[in-house]
């Protein structure tokens, strides 16, 4: 096998030190470096691993009005989420361009561009050489999600090149999304990442069937929270501790290749970096029988428009 058409990828299936913003990019930065000494070309994350998913709300009554509960939850959230402007991310970046890999995380992001004090699941693509390259915020939230996460736009959906391959990806339930999914396709995609925060009911049926319809590599990367993931500095600690399940995300992290077979079946219940070695010739082995944006496609029939304006609220003429 020729190394030119060869990509080691991680997937890091971790738990964060929940709602601590600081103590996980630690985390990932120590993960990061070890995909970099196993040889790997990319890693990637599940969402908004970065500083945790907001398993508080299923389990604590958050569309309650006006709670205090879910007043204090919501600020000590959006302190620890991610703002790039801040440099929050430097040293994921600088461990990205000293190992020579591309990384995927999943952040909660609070942008300056919509106000500074709104919260989105973004999925954030970091370069070899440590530049911010894409930062993709979910398009819906999803159910409760709605409660503490805003609705994201298109800018996000490109894709970007990793070694033989072209990369792009989707926040968890946005990989159900047709239309996502077919601009990904339209732009040349080959591999996919879905980034989830972590349950193999969500990952074992939707990982093959997306690579199966993309005739793409498709790695689907969870996190992992435990009760014991809970630190003392969350609000509410032991109230949430009470609440919660003792596991409220196992993991469930996977890969499919281009055919739709298990590259790495579903891997659930430890903290681990899962490598996996990809062939691009796979990609193009599938691709002699359907290629949905090339040779399977009628453009003169059906098309779709993708708007990747930054939306924003305030447009200014000075």
């Amino acid at each position: 096998m020729r190394p030119s058409r060869i990509l080691k990828a991680g997937l890091a299936q971790i738990a964060p030190v929940w709602l601590d913003r600081e103590r996980t990019l630690e985390k990932v930065v120590t993960r990061v470096n070890e995909a970099a000494q196993q040889g790997c070309g990319l890693v990637a994350f599940g969402e908004t691993l970065v500083p945790g998913y907001p398993f508080w709300i299923e389990h604590t009554n958050g569309a309650r009005f006006d709670s205090p509960l879910q007043k204090d939850l919501h600020a000590h959230y959006l302190e620890n989420a991610v703002q790039l402007e801040a440099g929050h991310l430097d040293g994921v970046r600088d461990a990205a361009r000293a190992g020579g890999l591309a990384v995927v995380l999943g952040v909660l992001e609070r942008p300056q561009d919509r106000g500074g004090h709104s919260g989105y699941a973004s999925l954030v693509f970091i370069d070899a050489e440590g530049e911010v390259r894409n930062v993709h915020r979910k398009l819906v939230p999803t159910y409760e999600e709605r409660l503490t996460w805003a609705p994201g736009d298109g800018h996000g959906l490109r894709v970007q090149p990793v070694g033989p391959f072209t990369l792009g990806a989707l926040n968890c339930w946005e990989n159900w999304m047709p239309l996502p999914r077919a601009a990904l396709y339209g732009l040349g995609e080959d591999l996919h990442v879905a980034i989830w925060p972590g349950s193999e009911r969500n990952t074992r049926d939707i990982t093959r069937f997306l690579a199966r319809e993309g005739r793409s590599y498709v790695l689907s990367v969870c996190g992992m929270l435990r009760r014991s993931d809970v630190p003392d500095s969350v609000p509410h600690a032991a109230e949430i501790r009470a609440a919660l399940p003792e596991v409220s995300a196992e993991g469930g992290s996977c890969a499919a290749n281009p055919d739709g077979t298990w590259l790495l079946e579903p891997v659930a219940g430890d903290e681990a970096l899962l490598v996996v070695t990809l062939d691009e010739e796979s990609v193009r082995r599938e691709r002699q029988n359907f290629d949905p944006a090339g040779h399977y496609s009628r453009a003169d029939v059906t098309q779709l428009t993708v708007d990747r304006r930054r939306q924003t609220t305030v447009r200014t003429v000075d």
